[in-house]
């Protein structure tokens, strides 16, 4: 399985943590997304299935990559990580996953399929990790295939 992790694009900021949930990318955001986007779409099998959360900033994002997707609340900033992997069938899955979420949520499920010492990494925004699954001498590890930014496309 070919788990790709995009976190979203650059977003307004907002004094009001009610109204944290419509937070709209910013300029520089949209520029962002759409420059990883055009990358993603260039290397994804028209298969892939893609999720967003359905925070604002994350449907921006996914907007960017004009392919269908679905909103999925596993993606929310506090989502269980275990139960998202278990909903994606990881890592024996066949299917190219996209992911679009939050921090730290996406740290701590980088961390946990890598086997990181600390519960979370730092991801930049709009960047994208690439991980792949492959079963060897029966046992399950997790590869990671590329690490990419939209500042440096």
């Amino acid at each position: 399985m070919d788990l790709i992790i995009w976190r979203h694009a650059e977003a307004q900021d907002n004094a009001d943590p009610a109204l944290d949930f419509e937070r709209p990318l910013t300029p520089r955001g949209f520029k962002q997304a759409t420059r990883m986007a055009g990358w993603l779409d260039r290397q994804l099998p028209d298969s892939a299935k893609i999720f967003s959360s359905p925070a604002r900033r994350c449907k921006d994002t996914a907007d960017r990559l004009d392919r269908k997707y679905k909103t999925i609340d596993g993606l929310l900033m506090n989502a269980n990580v275990d139960q998202l992997l278990e909903s994606l069938d990881w890592p024996e899955a066949k299917a190219t996953v996209v992911l679009i979420g939050h921090q730290p949520m996406l740290g701590q499920l980088i961390a946990k399929l890598l086997g990181f010492k600390e519960d979370e990494c730092a991801i930049r925004k709009s960047t994208v990790w690439w991980l792949r699954s492959r079963e060897r001498n029966e046992k399950w590890e997790t590869v990671l295939v590329t690490v990419q930014s939209a500042d440096m496309l």
